[in-house]
Parts: C-alpha cells; structure tokens; sequence
C-alpha cells in the first residue's frame, strides 16, 4: 500500500507541475502574440499618419500679410527674410 501512495502521489506532483508550466507558457506566448500585433498595428498607422494632410495656414496669405507688414513699416528687411524663408521652408 505504501508504494501505490508513493506513486499516486508522484503522479500528483508531476500533473500539476506540467500543468504550472503549460500554464505559464500559453501566458508567455499570448503575451509575445499581443506585443506582435501592436508592433504591426503601430507599422500600419505610421503610412497613414505620413499621408494625413497637414492642416495649417496657407504660404501664399501668410506671405501677402508679412509683405504687408513689411510694407508697412511694422518688420525689418531682416524680419521679412526670416519669415519668408521660415514659411517658404528654406
């Protein structure tokens, strides 16, 4: 009788260590799984993100209204050329 306890309680140990471990691995990987797909999710948004127009004021008004305050008297001709040049991207 002893022997049949012995080895029940061998089994025992040993189903619920594979168990612990399976567990932890399936864990393990759904993790790797998610990080997989956000790493592509976050590849696919970043075309789209590039392509999105950028909104902002006109070149051709902003240009007419520093000439203006040029005109004016309002900016210095260096004022106007670092504008001009900030706006026009050069």
């Amino acid at each position: 009788m002893p022997g049949l306890l012995r080895g029940v309680a061998r089994t025992a140990v040993v189903a619920g260590t594979a168990t612990a471990v399976s567990n932890r691995v399936s864990r393990r990987q759904e993790g790797r799984w998610a990080q997989q797909e956000q790493t592509q999710w976050e590849q696919e948004q970043q075309p789209m993100a590039a392509q999105a127009p950028v909104q902002g004021p006109d070149p051709t008004e902003e240009l007419g209204r520093l000439g203006q305050l040029h005109e004016s008297g309002v900016l210095t001709d260096e004022e106007f050329a670092a504008a001009k040049a900030k706006i026009l991207g050069i």
